[in-house]
């Protein structure tokens, strides 16, 4: 378990640097799940690692050992994790989770503002067109969700962009983008490290939308134009929402689209899925190890409970047996005079 525990921690440093580059040049639908399952399964794997180095650390405390019953000198030949490693491991997980509890509460509101957005909106159909002269267009996720683009971005495009704009809002609200926000966000609480998981992950999302809108209005030309154009249109004071078409690196997107579409490639999820396996088969081996742990150091405990009794009894010699009682007083004194007789008639100098 002293090298096991730490591998999640370790593939988590791997993945921050390595997912963010390997998800650019994937197709971007495949590229923000893998994004998603990579970020999930790490967080899980650092939350883990840190709860089983706290424990192992925290269960040496003789108080913390007597309440469990097992013993410390066992604990520690088994698993010597030092004090001070498991008291930051401690810190961690309580500032892990504690991260995590106030994200989830900031997520919850926000899907709660939108769908009321969503609900406030004017009429009934998917489309809401604001009486707006800023140029802005972004999806509301809802039941259902609503596409909001105000007069003024109308008023910047031409027919076949607004077609690829609403296309793009489209997207995001089918393939349920933000509910992948979500997750990115709780898994970048969980730990700093993951940060660069959710920043990438906003944009292969952007670039799922893109890919999405090409291939309904036919061209990947129209598309970058109208992304272009949008963002160009949109005020850089103004603030985007997540899921607006002129969110993202604008740029890249742009030359992506003016590109051909990234062909499906084995090897970055292959070896993203190796590094998922081994974070996941080195946390169940650790738990499992440390489970062991706790079980031999109780048995530990168990044998020096009982030890002290058995030393006490093999001091003194064994009693000796004595012959019942006879239920005839009479008999049980003739016995007496009897034995009484038999050894007078041994004795040197006795009479017989």
């Amino acid at each position: 378990m002293t090298i096991t525990v730490y591998v999640p921690l370790l593939v988590t440093v791997v993945l921050a640097v390595l997912a963010p580059r390997a998800a650019r040049r994937l197709p971007p639908r495949a590229a923000a799940r893998s994004l998603a399952c990579a970020a999930t399964v790490t967080a899980l794997g650092w939350l883990g690692s840190l709860a089983l180095l706290s424990f192992t650390g925290l269960a040496q405390i003789p108080e913390v050992a007597e309440q469990g019953h097992w013993s410390v000198a066992a604990l520690r030949a088994a698993d010597p994790v030092s004090l001070a490693v498991a008291v930051l491991g401690a810190l961690g997980l309580a500032a892990a989770t504690g991260s995590l509890a106030v994200a989830a509460v900031r997520g919850t509101r926000h899907l709660r503002w939108a769908r009321r957005e969503a609900a406030a909106l004017p009429g009934d159909t998917e489309l809401a067109v604001l009486d707006d002269p800023v140029p802005q267009a972004f999806a509301l996720p809802g039941a259902p969700g609503r596409i909001v683009v105000s007069r003024g971005m109308l008023r910047c495009l031409g027919d076949d962009e607004r077609a690829a704009l609403l296309a793009h809002e489209r997207a995001h609200l089918r393939g349920r983008h933000h509910l992948y926000l979500v997750l990115w966000r709780l898994t970048a609480a969980v730990t700093p490290l993951l940060r660069p998981l959710a920043d990438a992950g906003g944009f292969v999302l952007e670039r799922w939308a893109d890919e999405t809108a090409a291939a309904h209005v036919g061209s990947r030309t129209v598309v970058a134009r109208a992304v272009g154009r949008a963002a160009l249109a949109t005020t850089a004071a103004q603030d985007r929402p997540a899921l607006a078409a002129t969110g993202g690196a604008v740029p890249q997107r742009v030359r992506a689209l003016l590109g051909p579409p990234p062909p499906p490639r084995a090897l970055p999820v292959v070896a993203g899925a190796a590094l998922l396996a081994l974070c996941c088969a080195s946390l169940a081996e650790a738990a499992f190890d440390s489970e062991r742990m706790v079980v031999t150091a109780r048995s530990a405990e168990r044998a020096a409970a009982t030890a002290p009794a058995d030393t006490a009894g093999s001091g003194h010699p064994a009693p000796v047996a004595t012959a019942p009682l006879a239920a005839d007083p009479e008999a049980a004194a003739d016995g007496a005079r009897h034995r009484h007789h038999h050894r007078g008639a041994h004795r040197p100098g006795g009479r017989a």
